[in-house]
């Protein structure tokens, strides 16, 4: 669906997907960098019916449209049939919102919304991106690959997803304030109300906390006694429960969210994660030791494959989510109290760094632009 378009032509933008921060976040970090590479871009996002994306992207400014799609059951049930209707419906809804914004460029990061809108405007022939930011490519960007113009990916050696020749190695995007040099780890430190000179521990689980790294941080907590101290995000599911475990503790400060993840990171010696595709990258571009356990209940055991592709370089340490109960907070007070042992493990995940990542991204959809214009 190309079309004429004059030399002051403000390119126009879909981009898609959503459901997790882990692909809502990096699609905000592409719709800025496109803001910059283009001024006065139209931008307009297509999520998915009651997901976090519709509540996440107006927020930072974009206006977004959804779509009726859900996920498929993973068992047999007849519940799966309305999961069919919805995405039909979709997909017709898709191609109706392409033919009233007339896109340049359609962008699509993952997650339910993706399909049908990057399905339709590749049947009608407008230039088509896809970011993958796993080390496991997700079942929709592989369902889309063949008909898709140009994908982005986060980690080498995608080609056994994806056709090689389309493949450019871009990195995540990450938080733009996390790309800025970070403050001390001594103003940071005293930012939370921590001793500067202690070494310390950042646990994060997501803005919904995890279950596993908590219940077990909150069962050890006498493991960390006086010379290393805590930073806990808990998630606001479990930080009743921590606040109650860590009241005795004077290193510990729990708290249920962190709004400066900039300061979080540079208080922390030590990070305990998830191993989601955009902690990674946080990770990495800030060269953090760091523990990770791999959540169990994701698609495809991607979090696995993520930590692996870490810990296989000696660029982080895995712990599995069944065997950290007992032994994450152990490793880690053991891991923090060893300096040269933080280093190695900071120098060797920095190297796997891809800064700037969201305008690699931006400079790869530049092309069709220009061919359109």
């Amino acid at each position: 669906m190309n079309k004429p378009q004059s030399e002051s032509h403000a390119p126009r933008f879909i981009i898609s997907g959503g459901g997790t921060g882990g692909h809502i976040f990096p699609a905000l970090s592409i719709a800025d960098a496109l803001r910059r590479t283009f001024p006065g871009a139209d931008i307009l996002f297509v999520g998915a019916e009651g997901r976090m994306e519709m509540e996440k992207v107006p927020a930072a400014g974009y206006p977004i449209t959804a779509l009726p799609v859900r996920g498929l059951y993973r068992k047999l049930t007849l519940k799966n049939l309305q999961v069919l209707y919805r995405l039909l419906k979709s997909i017709g809804m898709a191609r109706r919102i392409i033919r009233q914004h007339r896109p340049d460029v359609v962008i699509g990061v993952g997650g339910y919304a993706s399909a049908p809108v990057l399905w339709q405007a590749s049947r009608m022939h407008i230039p088509t991106v896809i970011q993958e930011q796993n080390s496991y490519a997700g079942i929709t960007n592989k369902w889309l690959a063949k008909r898709v113009n140009r994908i982005c990916v986060a980690y080498p050696d995608m080609q056994r997803f994806f056709p090689a020749e389309k493949i450019v190695l871009t990195g995540n995007p990450i938080r733009e304030v996390l790309e800025q040099p970070l403050p001390t780890a001594g103003e940071a430190r005293a930012f939370f109300g921590l001793q500067p000179d202690r070494p310390t521990i950042l646990s994060i689980g997501g803005s919904l906390g995890a279950a596993t790294i908590n219940r077990s941080i909150a069962r050890h907590l006498t493991l960390l006694e006086e010379d290393v101290q805590l930073l806990w995000q808990t998630g606001a599911g479990y930080y009743a429960e921590a606040a109650i475990a860590a009241e005795k503790y004077r290193q510990v400060k729990a708290l249920p969210f962190i709004a400066r993840m900039e300061m979080a990171y540079a208080a922390a010696d030590l990070v305990i994660s998830r191993a989601g595709a955009c902690s990674i990258s946080e990770l990495c571009l800030l060269g953090k030791a760091c523990i990770l356990v791999p959540s169990p209940n994701v698609a495809e055991d991607h979090q696995t494959k993520n930590a692996m592709a870490l810990s296989t370089r000696d660029a982080a340490i895995l712990i599995r989510d069944a065997d950290a109960g007992d032994t994450l907070l152990k490793t880690a007070v053991e891991t923090v109290r060893q300096s040269e042992r933080c280093e190695t493990l900071a120098r060797n995940i920095r190297s796997l760094a891809q800064p700037h990542a969201a305008d690699a991204i931006a400079a790869q959809i530049k092309p069709f632009i220009s061919h359109n214009a």
